[in-house]
């Protein structure tokens, strides 16, 4: 029983997250991912298996807060959206993220 990585680390907590988030047709679910470079967001429905709309930009507050007012044009034809942050802290660029798509007026 060696230390855990942060990347297994976060693999549970997604795991534990995934648990009680589920995306639907009516209310689809919005999950992040962040490389080194870039930031990536999407669109899913869980019921379906299926990503309906995903996005990427590169890891600057700028880019991500173009990317979200595009996002939220899609995330806009639902009435509301789950939010998943895919086991990441909610500050920095998730934050920026969530909170831009909130102005959008996305209902989270």
């Amino acid at each position: 029983m060696g230390m855990k990585t942060k990347e297994q680390k976060r693999q549970r907590r997604k795991a534990y997250i995934k648990k009680s988030i589920r995306g639907t047709s009516d209310r689809p679910r919005i999950f992040v991912f962040k490389s080194n470079r870039y930031f990536y967001a999407g669109l899913a429905d869980d019921e379906k298996g299926i990503v309906l709309k995903s996005y990427m930009a590169k890891k600057e507050t700028d880019d991500i807060i173009a990317m979200s007012k595009k996002f939220a044009k899609e995330a806009l034809k639902s009435e509301s959206v789950v939010f998943d942050r895919s086991g990441y802290k909610y500050h920095g660029l998730v934050k920026t993220f969530a909170d831009e798509l909130r102005n959008q007026k996305v209902k989270i």
